[in-house]
């Protein structure tokens, strides 16, 4: 078993995820990319061999519960626990929109991967954490899953109106907040991390690079005591 921190990244074969795992691994932890397709993995694995990274993928889809408990019963053989568990993967769909007008399909399948996936695979992975002697769980979330912002018409975010997306990611950090509850005193810590504006292929915009969006996921993934918040670049985002 490897003396190491492990570390498994939900979609972590692209964009933030990538990063995530490539700056975790440069830290000297066991990386593992969670990813739902073989040869965008192996992709992933060679990208980061060549900074010279020792990453290893496994099979991971979080719309498959048989997935799901495939990649912790192969975690449990391979390292008997898990030490950081960044639930990353994540979908945004273009049929999204206002309530009044959002497919009612895009809205379930971005709170079945996003929501009830997210918590599938912590469910699945949490006997895992338990066997860490410091483990923690950073959930991926966004400013737009704050019910404060939007809610506040001077916010920046008060326009940006995806039912499904938005509800995703506030019923997310809702999940941070009971896990935390939950787990507090078996030292567990748990964050939802809003890594900024980051252009990726999940929007096409953005004002910040997908190594910059890292930074703050693996920070919390790797330092401090801190649980139970909901923070970004800037500081503490309000719920």
């Amino acid at each position: 078993m490897s003396q190491k921190r492990i570390a498994l990244v939900s979609g972590g074969n692209k964009g933030i995820g990538l990063e995530i795992a490539r700056q975790l691994a440069q830290s000297g932890l066991q990386v593992i990319i969670g990813c739902r397709d073989e040869a965008r993995a192996a992709a992933a694995l060679a990208d980061l061999a060549g900074d010279g990274l020792e990453v290893t993928s496994i099979s991971l889809d979080l719309l498959d519960q048989a997935s799901i408990s495939a990649a912790a019963t192969q975690i449990q053989q391979d390292h008997g626990r898990l030490d950081v568990l960044v639930n990353n993967a994540g979908i945004f769909d273009f049929a999204d929109g206002t309530p009044g007008q959002a497919s009612i399909d895009a809205v379930r399948k971005v709170i079945e991967v996003n929501f009830i996936g997210t918590l599938a695979v912590t469910q699945a992975m949490l006997p895992l954490l338990r066997q860490s002697d410091a483990a923690r769980i950073i959930n991926l979330s966004s400013s737009l899953g704050s019910l404060t912002l939007n809610g506040d018409p001077a916010s920046a975010y008060y326009a940006n109106q995806f039912i499904g997306y938005n509800a995703s990611k506030a019923a997310l950090n809702m999940l941070t907040v009971q896990l935390h509850e939950e787990l507090k005193s078996e030292g567990i810590k748990v964050n939802s991390v809003s890594p900024g504006f980051v252009k990726t292929d999940l929007t096409g915009y953005g004002t910040m690079t997908p190594a910059e969006g890292a930074a703050l996921p693996v920070q919390y993934a790797l330092d401090g005591d801190d649980s139970g918040r909901f923070v970004e670049p800037d500081g503490v985002t309000p719920w």
